[in-house]
């Protein structure tokens, strides 16, 4: 008898992983399911692999990595149409994320030897006799646990990073995606065929433990708050270094002297591309009151447009069915509290889809403005002015990233945010922006992926002193006399006793 799928749970069947799409319920994918054991026997192969890799050197690693971005590049269109097999994206929305995953490669390929290769680093007066040296080496084995909302660009923007900084990388997908991780795997061992450097291990969240347990030597992981809080629990037995991408509640301020279509069109784009399955995705909006009416009925407008099916249009279905259980939670939660619906409602439910909903005048202390929704709600609120804004927007635990729209203000109202990332008079675009640093504070975790940070993450600092000379002002020997002291007291005072 033929399994009967729920359609988008992924579901474990003689020892295989079984993805199906979240809108028909179809098989996509069926991979094995790795055990404790297989996941240690892969991190340990993987460090023979990783000895190979960083042994090719800035040079060599480079030139795979391009043609790893070329393969994909040459294959995009199948690549857009597993992510919407699998995710339930629309192809237009992964073939966008394919993109900014190249992007990641391309840069963090071509940028690797200049940010962590060996350079000379200038030494100070007080010890002028000799030089100093610094360059990053690689951790050995890294893992990587990626999720299923954006599981090419997300996981890349870990593997490709930690790949060009000379490691090798054991990549746990999502359960819900993890066709499309192997895909990127199958598709790095055609340009490097000698070694398994880039590996996957599938199954649901015990084999992401094992792999925090392996003996990788850091873990990078994008999340949920909750379960990165298991991740650093996990990896802290063995103080194995985590990076951390964790949720967010991400909001938009929108100023008087902001141009308000402009701002209309970032939010609907920043809050319900995805379907609102996007942890930097506009959830909250705090408009000044000059501008509050004419703001929301724009958003309305444009909102109300967008499609809702399986093909073809602009939302498709929520990848992760447990998930409409919360967007319906904080829907009817809003409203319980005196919010309204000015588009969509509780009705907007529709599994596997969600209709776009537009919620104003909910209270700070309700779940939609409170908790990670990760669907395509939006709420709107009305402040007095952007200090209330920013005092608002800054209230949660979470802080990933936000977006200011103004003029003359902007930029001041975007520092203030309490944000790894902020964008002004656009929304979302700091993650496509390789040479930007990308993660967040508190509840949104901690680290950085992208850019030159990004790569420093996936490198450990090597510092390196060398002699050139005799000291002069001998401090650390024995050997030094109370002359050398007193000279030694003297310098000090005359270098650091002036203010």
């Amino acid at each position: 008898m033929t399994a009967v799928h729920v359609p988008g749970v992924p579901v474990i069947e003689d020892g295989r992983l079984v993805s199906t799409s979240p809108a028909t319920g179809a098989e996509v994918g069926r991979l094995p399911v790795a055990t404790g054991s297989d996941v240690r026997d892969t991190v340990e192969r993987a460090r023979g692999a990783g000895d190979w890799w960083a042994g090719l050197g800035f040079t060599g690693r480079r030139e795979r990595l391009l043609r790893w971005r070329s393969r994909i590049a040459r294959r995009m269109e199948e690549l857009a149409e597993l992510a919407h097999a699998e995710g339930g994206k629309p192809v237009g929305d992964a073939a966008v994320e394919i993109l900014t995953a190249l992007e990641h490669i391309d840069w963090a390929a071509r940028n690797a030897r200049r940010v962590l290769g060996p350079r000379r680093v200038r030494s100070r007066l007080i010890l002028a006799e000799f030089t100093g040296h610094l360059e990053y080496q690689p951790y050995g084995v890294v893992g990587v646990i990626g999720p299923w909302n954006y599981p090419v660009f997300t996981p890349i923007g870990s593997a490709a990073y930690a790949l060009a900084a000379g490691n090798a990388v054991v990549f746990k997908p999502s359960e819900y995606t993890p066709a499309v991780g192997q895909w990127l795997v199958d598709r790095f061992a055609e340009v490097v065929p000698e070694q398994a450097v880039l590996t996957a291990v599938h199954g649901l969240g015990d084999v992401g433990a094992a792999l925090c347990r392996s003996g990788v030597a850091k873990v990078a992981f994008t999340g949920s708050t909750a379960t990165a809080r298991k991740v650093m629990a996990a990896c802290a037995e063995t103080l194995t270094p985590v990076l951390l991408e964790a949720g967010g509640k991400d909001a938009m301020i929108v100023d008087a002297d902001a141009d308000l279509d402009a701002a209309a069109e970032a939010c609907v784009w920043g809050a319900l591309t995805n379907a609102g399955q996007t942890c930097i995705g506009i959830e909250r909006v705090y408009a000044v009151d000059q501008v509050f009416d004419a703001f929301v009925d724009k958003v309305v407008s444009r909102a109300g447009r967008l499609t809702v099916g399986p093909d073809g249009a602009d939302l498709g279905p929520i990848t992760m069915p447990s998930q409409l259980d919360i967007i319906r939670r904080h829907i009817d939660d809003a409203l319980a509290h005196g919010g309204r619906a000015v588009l969509g409602g509780p009705d907007a439910v529709q599994p596997p889809y969600v209709h776009p909903t537009v919620l104003v005048d909910v209270p700070e202390e309700s779940a939609a403005v409170r908790e990670e929704t990760f669907g395509p709600t939006l709420t709107v609120n009305r402040v007095r002015d952007v200090d209330e804004a920013v005092e608002r927007a800054n209230a949660l635990p979470y802080g990933l990233g936000g977006a200011v729209f103004g003029r003359k203000r902007a930029v001041a109202v975007a520092r203030r945010l309490r944000s790894g990332m902020a964008s002004i008079n656009s929304t979302l675009t700091f993650a496509g922006m390789s040479t930007l640093p990308f993660g967040g504070v508190g509840d949104s975790g901690f680290g950085r992926i992208h850019g030159e940070d990004g790569l420093r993450e996936f490198g450990r600092a090597k510092a390196i002193t060398r002699r050139r000379a005799r000291s002069l002002l001998p401090a650390m020997t024995f050997e030094r006399s109370p002359a050398d002291v007193a000279r030694l007291i003297k310098a000090a005072k005359l270098m650091y006793g002036r203010r």
